[in-house]
């Protein structure tokens, strides 16, 4: 994996963590993500539509565009049930990313022709290995000892962690075939119309959160589309399989963000997992 491309990644993965810890700390996670992804995607549209052809969009850029943003929209509603029943960010947030490891890799091969090296491959399986530990480490479990909410949450971080493979394959091809810029634009502005409806129908929590959150949700605007500006650009420089492994190290900053800044308990099994995370990432890193 290039150097530029790593840069670009381990950027993306820091920028990442720290939208969705502010998420989780969310009184109505919903709210607050449309509201974000709204305004991101109005400060981002001059500089993206720029950058569109003369002719407008490309017609091989349409299929994925569509896809990408229905994805998204699953995606990002997934998410916000996830972080709002309860789920603990160090937990729903490794199992919904490391799930995206475990399948992107194995849909590349099939479907992008992306053969990893024996380093890459060893680094995705040591991120694979490093996630199971995190999940298996934890209180949280799909019995009901967790609690019925917290259980629902992990159900919905799987949920997330298919729509993230899903995604990251739309979007390798997709951005081949057109400008990352007016590509995030386009996608931004179709999800925040998907999402529309649920939140709009809960619009007390929309106004609440404003009320409480509104510097936080200008902060995560700033950060949501960003850190994904970055891994579209990466997917031009690298391999779909090494980019989202490498995008992973997220999932150590996660758990010591659950810790150290919303308080969760129980994370010391989960940090050395992230440990091995953070060894298959460097892995990635070295891998050709």
């Amino acid at each position: 994996m290039s150097g530029s491309a790593l840069a670009l990644v381990l950027c993306a993965a820091a920028i990442h963590a720290g939208w969705n810890a502010l998420a989780k700390r969310a009184r109505a996670p919903m709210a607050f993500l449309w509201s974000s992804v709204a305004l991101a995607t109005l400060a981002l549209a001059p500089a993206g539509l720029s950058y569109l052809p003369d002719d407008g969009i490309p017609a091989p850029a349409m299929p994925f565009l569509g896809a990408t943003i229905v994805i998204h929209f699953v995606y990002f509603y997934a998410l916000a049930r996830a972080y709002g029943a309860g789920g603990d960010l160090s937990l729903v947030y490794p199992v919904a990313r490391g799930l995206g490891v475990a399948l992107v890799p194995l849909v590349g091969v099939l479907l992008l022709d992306e053969l990893p090296s024996a380093l890459g491959a060893a680094g995705i399986v040591l991120v694979i290995a490093g996630i199971v530990a995190i999940a298996l480490a934890s209180r949280l479990s799909l019995s009901p000892t967790g609690g019925e909410g917290r259980v629902r949450g992990l159900s919905w971080a799987l949920l997330t962690g298919l729509t993230i493979a899903a995604y990251s394959l739309v979007d390798k091809v997709g951005v081949s075939r057109l400008h990352p810029l007016p590509y995030l634009v386009i996608l931004g502005a179709g999800m925040t119309l998907l999402l529309a409806p649920p939140v709009l129908r809960a619009g007390r929590a929309l106004a609440e959160e404003w009320r409480v959150n509104w510097r936080t949700i200008l902060l995560a605007s700033c950060l949501n589309l960003t850190s994904y500006l970055l891994v579209l650009f990466a997917f031009r420089l690298a391999k779909t399989g090494y980019v989202v492994a490498a995008r992973e190290l997220s999932i150590v900053l996660s758990v010591l963000m659950g810790w150290r800044w919303l308080g969760e308990k129980n994370v010391g099994r989960r940090l050395v997992g992230a440990a091995v995370v953070l060894a298959g990432v460097a892995c990635v890193a070295l891998a050709r």
